[in-house]
């Protein structure tokens, strides 16, 4: 309790931490007889979800409602029991995640469009509701191997196909990837396994790198005085994998491993930073394509290069404006939850 304590304190040092105590110890005791299939007493899972959103940075009520999520379903205890110690916002949370984890669909085609609705209207009620489930699939994805083989499948294709792309619209990229990884671990097994031991280094070692390439790319930006946002993303193994089977590639042709994209204000200031990138570091030959002369089909408008970065790895680097055309398709901006 402590340990989850201190980690809300860190980002939110007004937090009712009393309430956060009082679920803790409510759902402790709730889940006291029960055991999950891996033989650990239950209430890890629910400690587990309500770390998950620590680390996403939840508000108190949301990690006492992800403490709690599991007993009214799983220990018989009553919505009204719930309002009575903890108030009508918890367990309208709590109340909110148990409905969603009564769905069951037959086709793809219905589990797809029925949980999207059911999910959008939950989100309609307490956007809360949407995070404290994908924190908990995401938990239940971590300990899957404890279930058959089948269900492992089953519940993997679910993940894929409804959990990655509702993290995916709502901006929570991290979320996304995990659970896209998790899936294709037990979905293609050999494929993610080849995969991982051709990336060789680990994902935080991948990101490492990329903090210390955007921070020199931002010192160069600064000399030329060009305002600009600039982010960067390691490629999860599920969109390498993606991305090999689309495009018949072979892993040493996929460039983008590391990623960055640089947003400005006007397109003259587009081509002075590929200039200057490229005066930077080694551009690599036949990756420079120029999507604002030619659009893509879709009114896709970017600048793409690849260039060596630091310790000649790879660097693909996306520059456009704040402006340019998306293909029509809308995309989530992270949302501030």
């Amino acid at each position: 309790m402590n340990e989850l304590l201190e980690k809300i304190k860190v980002y939110y040092p007004k937090a009712d931490l009393e309430v956060v105590k009082r679920a803790y110890e409510f759902a402790e005791n709730a889940h006291k007889d029960h055991v999950r299939l891996s033989g650990d007493p239950y209430f890890t899972h629910p400690l587990a979800v309500a770390n998950i959103l620590a680390e996403l940075e939840q508000d108190h009520l949301t990690i006492a409602a992800a403490l709690l999520h599991d007993v009214i379903e799983d220990a018989e205890v009553s919505p009204e029991e719930l309002v009575a110690i903890f108030g009508e916002e918890v367990a309208r949370m709590v109340e909110g995640v148990t409905k969603l984890s009564q769905f069951s669909f037959y086709s793809r085609e219905e589990r797809q469009a029925e949980n999207f609705r059911k999910m959008f209207v939950a989100m309609g009620e307490d956007f809360r509701i949407i995070i404290i489930k994908l924190a908990d699939r995401l938990h239940n994805m971590q300990t899957l191997q404890f279930l058959s083989p089948a269900k492992q499948k089953e519940i993997s294709l679910e993940t894929r196909e409804i959990f990655a792309p509702l993290a995916h619209r709502l901006g929570m990229w991290r979320l996304k990837w995990q659970l896209e990884d998790l899936a294709f671990s037990f979905l293609e097994p050999k494929e993610y396994e080849n995969i991982k031991q051709k990336v060789v280094v680990s994902r935080g070692e991948r990101e490492a790198y990329i903090a210390g390439f955007t921070e020199k790319l931002k010192e160069l930006l600064g000399q030329m005085k060009i305002q600009a946002e600039v982010n960067g993303r390691a490629k999860h193994f599920y969109s390498i994998y993606r991305k090999m089977t689309d495009q018949n590639l072979e892993f040493e042709d996929v460039y983008d491993l590391v990623a960055v994209r640089v947003i400005m204000e006007s397109i003259r200031d587009c081509y002075a930073i590929l200039g200057m990138v490229h005066a930077a570091w080694a551009p690599i030959p036949g990756r420079f394509r120029d999507y604002i002369a030619v659009p893509k089909s879709n009114g896709y408008q970017s600048l793409h290069t690849t260039i060596l970065g630091p310790d000649g790895k790879p660097v693909e680097i996306q520059i456009r404006t704040r402006n340019a055309s998306r293909g029509g398709i809308r995309h989530c901006r992270p949302l501030a939850i």
